[in-house]
């Protein structure tokens, strides 16, 4: 699947996320598919990309770590929770990251409403080992951002180039 489609169906199961467990699952869905998006970049995004591609699966992966899965599973007793049965990541299903722009700006816009719902979560709890973890997920999401930002920066410096090189080009040529 497309990592647009992707990153719309995580936005969609984060805005349904009610409860604490539901909004941690999403945040580590999240950040699996930063992992994911962070991967293919790196394998099959342009060249002078994919340092900064690896960078940002490698920071997703460390979002993962943040949030204890299994745990958040293993917690859950309520069946009304929507939580996907086997807690397989939503970014195993990444199959294409068919436009680089698109997806990076839509995964930062996730990235960010998975901040403001962990701040919410954070907020709202007395229990001190979630709090802690929701901040540490929180600057998670925020390191992912900023790679994310990092590298559509890298890719508008790219496009610039690339017309200002097709303007000289096409400036050069008689008529």
């Amino acid at each position: 699947m497309d990592a647009v489609r992707l990153i719309g169906q995580s936005r969609y199961a984060l805005a349904q996320s009610r409860s604490a467990p539901e909004i941690l699952a999403e945040a580590w869905q999240a950040q699996a598919l930063t992992q994911a998006i962070g991967g293919r970049l790196a394998l099959t995004g342009p060249a002078e990309l994919r340092g900064e591609a690896r960078g940002l699966g490698e920071t997703g992966g460390r979002g993962c770590g943040v949030l204890d899965l299994p745990a958040l599973y293993a917690g859950v007793a309520d069946d009304a929770v929507r939580l996907p049965p086997d807690a397989r990541p939503r970014a195993a299903q990444l199959s294409e990251v068919g436009d680089a722009r698109t997806a990076l700006v839509r995964l930062g816009g996730l990235l960010g409403e998975v901040g403001i719902a962990l701040v919410g979560v954070a907020c709202a709890t007395d229990e001190e080992a979630l709090y802690w973890q929701c901040i540490e997920a929180i600057d998670a999401a925020d390191e992912s951002s900023d790679r994310v930002r990092g590298i559509l920066r890298r890719l508008a410096v790219r496009e610039e180039d690339r017309l200002r090189s097709a303007a000289r080009g096409s400036a050069a040529e008689p008529f």
